[in-house]
């Protein structure tokens, strides 16, 4: 009998056994035919499909995004275009995300350069600025909220 165990298909896609598993549970792959002994048994077409999830997982793309974009693939009425859109929908996401990041990163800077080295860490701006639960959200106008 041909195909991969779910070891084999593991090693070969690089990923864990627990990965299939959780894929399959997700829905991203189809529930394997099995051995009369139990076994799953998958084929190149699976090995195809996992690397397919882990390339998409590389370009940021999450499961539920993963499991439009492999509905998209298998269908027969979906077009280029609905695959444009949703990598487009991807693409401000991120762009948000790396807008986020930017802020995390001044506020970062700005309670580094605010931090005297010298004084003991209790009386550390950055340690007394995370303690303070006033402040949830970082103060898009000035980098972070001073302690109040």
């Amino acid at each position: 009998m041909g195909g991969y165990t779910i070891g084999a298909l593991a090693s070969a896609c690089g990923v864990g056994r627990d990965t299939i598993r959780y894929y399959e549970r997700s829905g991203l792959m189809p529930r394997p035919d099995r051995t009369a002994s139990g076994y799953r048994i998958y084929d190149k077409g699976d090995v195809d499909r996992v690397n397919f999830i882990k390339t998409a997982q590389s370009l940021g793309f999450t499961l539920n995004e993963i499991g439009l974009l492999l509905s998209l693939r298998g269908s027969d009425t979906a077009s280029a275009a609905d695959v444009v859109k949703l990598t487009e929908s991807k693409i401000r996401s991120v762009a948000t995300k790396l807008r986020q990041l930017k802020a995390i990163k001044q506020a970062l800077e700005q309670l580094v350069a605010d931090c005297p080295v010298d004084v003991p860490a209790s009386d550390c701006p950055i340690l007394i600025y995370i303690s303070h639960a006033s402040h949830k959200r970082l103060d898009r106008r000035n980098g972070y909220n001073q302690a109040r």
